[in-house]
């Protein structure tokens, strides 16, 4: 039994009062520096730095990004299962940091197109939360009226989810040649994954865009499982990156290869090809479990050492870079946020039936389009306003 005289108690006291002091007086850093792995390169004699700087705002903002991302897709998950979304649903929660380190290096000009695992990228877009999730549940909220789903959304600079596995590249050359075309400056990221990288169509675009020097970056997002065969038996070759074969290629940290990337277009080297090595932990879709072709274990051992939020968080707080008070408000706020979303994508209307032909083309010839049948006449209705129209 330890007894604290007066005098231990008044030094005691003394030295947590000063403690107490320093810790109220400590100042977060303003920017922290990160060494990340070495880049894997094709037909590059030389890629992105091996070291990062990241600001405080810049790393709030990645980590406010990712948690939107991952809440929004748990909402989707949860309505899906309530059968309130209806049709396909595809999850991107694992995959968080792939599109908001392409997004970071993102100018107002550059464009993103991809497959149909879109909510994250919608959002990061412009689209609300709210619009995500009620276009999710087809309500006129949505960020296309409840008409596209979760496999279509769009955006400025957006060309969307398309739910065609592949076919979303080539569109991404034709992107980027209006790009080149009209002198915008702009680059287009067209984003893939490892089961689509086999597609006949993705080795055109790759020969188009070189022969034509496009400003696209081509991005494989290889989560290793495509919609459910191993990369190991479903190609011969799994090094995604060099798949151009003529065309440079990175093995990739997302944030400074994209950096790169943009740069490789803009000063007029033609296309570039990108490689994430990822993690989705639900299936393909909704429907799929996603345990029929790798363990429960597996997906478990990714969430405890490479979840992308949370080895974000553990970095950004290693580096003094916000507190974990900061952090659980961003969590709570976001949460909150989020959950009222699901309310009004809830209760939010849908469309009527007089609009389902609206805003189908820009500049219609005709004002009336063929229905279900030859005989039936819906006409055309203009509701907004038309984007993307190069």
């Amino acid at each position: 039994m330890i007894t604290l005289t007066t005098k231990k108690v008044s030094a005691v006291r003394n030295t947590l009062q000063k403690l107490t002091s320093t810790w109220q007086c400590r100042t977060l850093a303003t920017e922290a520096t990160f060494d990340i792995k070495a880049f894997k390169l094709h037909r590059l004699e030389s890629g992105p730095s091996t070291t990062v700087t990241v600001t405080k705002e810049d790393a709030i903002n990645y980590y406010k990004q990712m948690q939107y991302i991952r809440r929004i897709e748990t909402a989707a998950g949860n309505l899906y299962k309530e059968k309130i979304v209806r049709g396909f649903c595809h999850l991107y929660s694992g995959q968080e940091a792939c599109a908001v380190g392409m997004k970071s290096a993102f100018r107002e000009q550059d464009s993103i197109i991809s497959a149909y695992r879109v909510h994250g990228w919608t959002y990061l877009m412009g689209a609300k939360p709210v619009e995500v999730l009620s276009e999710l549940t087809g309500r006129i909220g949505g960020v296309v009226r409840g008409k596209g789903g979760s496999m279509h959304m769009y955006g400025k600079n957006f060309y969307g989810g398309n739910g065609i596995v592949g076919a979303q590249v080539p569109l991404g050359a034709g992107v980027a040649l209006a790009a080149k075309y009209l002198g915008t400056g702009g680059v287009c990221f067209a984003l893939y994954g490892d089961g689509a990288s086999n597609q006949g169509q993705v080795f055109e675009a790759y020969n188009m865009a070189k022969l034509w020097n496009l400003p696209c970056v081509f991005v494989c997002e290889n989560n290793g499982y495509a919609m459910g065969t191993s990369s190991e038996r479903s190609a011969s070759n799994t090094s995604y990156y060099t798949r151009g074969d003529y065309i440079p290629g990175i093995w990739v940290k997302i944030v400074e290869a994209s950096k790169f990337a943009v740069d490789h277009c803009v000063n007029g080297n033609g296309p570039i090809l990108l490689e994430t090595v990822t993690y989705r932990y639900s299936g393909h879709s909704m429907s799929d479990p996603g345990t029929s072709y790798r363990t429960r274990a597996e997906i478990q051992a990714v969430r405890m050492t490479r979840d992308p939020i949370t080895s974000f968080k553990e970095k950004i707080l290693s580096a003094n870079l916000a507190t974990v008070d900061d952090l659980k408000k961003i969590d709570s706020e976001i949460k909150i946020e989020i959950d009222q979303a699901v309310i009004k994508s809830k209760e939010d209307e849908e469309i009527t039936l007089d609009e389902l032909a609206s805003d189908v083309y820009s500049k219609p010839l005709e004002n009336e389009h063929r229905g279900v049948v030859p005989w039936q006449k819906i006409k055309h209705v203009r509701i907004g306003p038309a984007i993307n129209i190069l």
